[in-house]
């Protein structure tokens, strides 16, 4: 037996000792007890919480609108304008890095250099 089993073993008759009441009182508690268990509803977990006063086909629509719709049409919005930026910032540099070849006084051969495209590469990443 471990330390738990043996402290509940001594503790019990205590317990029980003190849990002893008259009749009268059982018969109270018991009334008290049933009445409870009679009021008592379990809560109900929806997946959607609805907010006080939302009862109702529409409130019941607008909650779903405005907790999990509208949400996420504003995230897909959200990535959509964040790529749209990206791509702009990408074909900018591109475009920087293109007038910068063009405008420069290099040979062709110096394009077809292993090492100048790693050059490039590392310009690019700036």
């Amino acid at each position: 037996m471990d330390h738990e089993a043996q402290f509940a073993h001594r503790l019990r008759p205590y317990l029980n000792d003190g849990a002893r009441v008259d009749a009268r009182v059982a018969a109270r508690l018991r009334a008290a007890r049933e009445q409870a268990l009679a009021a008592y509803r379990p809560e109900r977990h929806d997946w959607v919480a609805l907010p006080a006063g939302a009862g109702g086909r529409l409130g019941g629509l607008r909650t779903l609108w405005l907790r999990i719709v509208l949400p996420a049409v504003v995230l897909c919005a959200a990535f959509a304008a964040t790529f749209a930026w990206q791509q702009q910032q990408r074909a900018a540099e591109l475009e920087e890095l293109d007038a910068l070849l063009l405008t420069s006084d290099l040979p062709i051969d110096a394009y077809l250099d292993q090492g100048f495209a790693a050059w490039l590469k590392r310009r690019a990443s700036q």
